[in-house]
């Protein structure tokens, strides 16, 4: 049972990106896990470019629009399992957009991707505006 954070190497070279408080994050995450009355299995964050995310919705998921996180669900039952991509470039663009704190931003981003593998989807008005009160709530748990 873990959670592992990476940055992503692209031609040899890491991104140059290093989350803060790592360790309260991981608390973090468990914590709302737990909270949606689930097990945490192994989930990997690993954050890339927006061009290395587009080549991964390109290649996966058939999209050819950039994004701030794509999660691959890997859970069994109960069991959270997945890994969750994340573009660093993305969320520091939409932090500016909707004025918000790049620290804050990448956290709701993370939780997001949590989120998603608990069962929660945002494909309609009614499922985004859930997952958007559950970012929130998640994030006043930080």
């Amino acid at each position: 049972m873990a959670i592992s954070f990476q940055n992503q190497e692209i031609d040899s070279r890491p991104i140059h990106f290093k989350l803060s408080e790592k360790i309260k994050t991981k608390q973090w995450v468990k914590k709302i896990i737990e909270l949606e009355k689930k097990k945490l299995g192994q989930i990997n964050f690993v954050f890339t470019t927006d061009e290395e995310l587009l080549k991964t919705n390109i290649q996966f998921l058939n999209h050819s629009t950039y994004t701030d996180i794509i999660t691959f669900d890997y859970c069994e039952g109960n069991l959270i399992n997945g890994d969750i991509i994340i573009s660093v470039e993305r969320v520091k663009e939409n932090a500016k957009k909707f004025d918000a704190n790049f620290e804050t931003e990448i956290k709701r981003v993370i939780i997001h991707g949590i989120l998603h593998l608990c069962g929660y989807k945002d494909k309609t008005a009614k499922d985004s505006k859930l997952m958007r009160d559950k970012e929130n709530w998640a994030l006043k748990k930080f």
